[in-house]
């Protein structure tokens, strides 16, 4: 029971007391006026959304064209489309999305493995790729649990428990299914303009990844869990990871202007080991399958507030329109100065500019 539910208890208790035993049919006559007392509602906040958004100059690893001039094109669009649920209740929040990732043809499907080639190395014109991404946490606020406020102090507003998880489907040859699992802590603290900002140190465990290359039989025979895998399924060590996340209004504009808001995140994970879960080369070269530390992050969103805008605050991010800058290094662990063949080319070691995400995005979100 919150300790809002408990307040609410003891005081219609208190009040059945302070009645004289003589005024019993009184005391009824007031509990039947009364009105019953509303219970406190199990989520605090439910707030859903959809989106659709663009990725300009997305990348993915090993998905490149090779120039008639000899440079290297590793990018390709993306639309997104999104669905987020965030809600908040007595001990903690929970946040999940899901989104479908479309690329263009410069990230082909199955059964192409890369831009125009096939596995049997003939030309073949495969459409974009599509990938399912599913991400949740929750957390659990030790104020919350522990009835207790000393976990504030300062700007830290709340002290919680974190846990999550990421997985994801999509149909290009490598066949990626990633599941991994986090858990740890989140400081959250204050920013000015009903602003925030949360930084959780985190253990991360990718225990599982599909990759159609490395499976034993494509490139002959091989030795399980040496040279191949023998399912292509990839299991990762445990590492360290620290994800942080911001918003706040931009509430020092002009009131005729306060529709604006800036929000961000960043996730850096540590280097999981072989990048193929083999016992490959894992030293330091162009050569090297050793997996490195991630960044993945949008440093900056600029949103405007186009329901208040038009519709008024009682509408306010009903409909946002933002834009944002995207940056990822070394994606999904990959080393962007190695991994010969997918971040760059083993021939030459030139850089397949496949490994580093740096793009505008733009979309559109409303809620429901």
């Amino acid at each position: 029971m919150s300790s809002l539910r408990r307040t609410l208890a003891a005081a219609a208790l208190s009040l059945t007391t302070l009645l004289p035993a003589g005024f019993a049919s009184a005391a009824d006559l007031v509990v039947k006026a009364q009105k019953p007392i509303a219970d406190v509602p199990f989520f605090f906040v439910i707030d859903d959304r959809v989106s659709y958004s663009y990725i300009f100059n997305a990348a993915q690893p090993g998905a490149y064209t090779v120039r008639p001039d000899g440079t290297v094109n590793g990018k390709t669009a993306k639309s997104v489309y999104s669905f987020t649920h965030f809600d908040a209740w007595a001990y903690g929040t929970n946040f999940f999305t899901i989104s479908l990732y479309k690329s263009g043809h410069n990230d082909p499907a199955s059964p192409c493995t890369n831009a125009g080639v096939n596995i049997f190395g003939t030309a073949s014109d495969c459409a974009g790729a599509s990938e399912i991404y599913g991400l949740f946490r929750s957390t659990f606020g030790f104020n919350e649990i522990f009835n207790t406020k000393a976990f504030t102090m300062g700007p830290l507003r709340n002290v919680s428990f974190e846990v999550g998880m990421d997985a994801n489907t999509e149909n290009r040859f490598f066949g990626a299914a990633k599941r991994d699992v986090v858990a740890g802590l989140q400081f959250a603290f204050d920013l000015p303009y009903k602003g925030y900002v949360n930084v959780a140190p985190l253990v991360y465990w990718e225990y599982l990844n599909h990759n159609s290359f490395s499976q034993c039989g494509l490139f002959g025979p091989g030795i399980p869990g040496l040279t191949c895998n023998s399912d292509g399924n990839t299991s990762f060590r445990p590492t360290w990871a620290v994800e942080v996340n911001y918003y706040m209004d931009l509430g020092f504009l002009p009131e005729n202007m306060q529709y604006f808001s800036i929000s961000g995140r960043a996730g850096w994970y540590g280097p999981k080991g072989d990048s193929n879960s083999l016992p490959f080369l894992s030293g330091p070269g162009r050569f090297s399958t050793a997996s490195v530390t991630e960044l993945n992050s949008e440093p900056i969103r600029l949103t405007f507030d186009a329901s208040k805008a038009f519709m008024g605050a009682k509408y306010s991010h009903f409909v946002d329109v933002w834009v944002a800058y995207r940056y990822w290094q070394n994606k999904f662990g990959l080393d962007h100065n190695a991994t010969p063949g997918v971040c760059t080319l083993a021939a030459t070691g030139v850089s397949t500019n496949s490994c580093t995400e740096s793009s505008l995005y733009s979309g559109v979100t409303v809620k429901f």
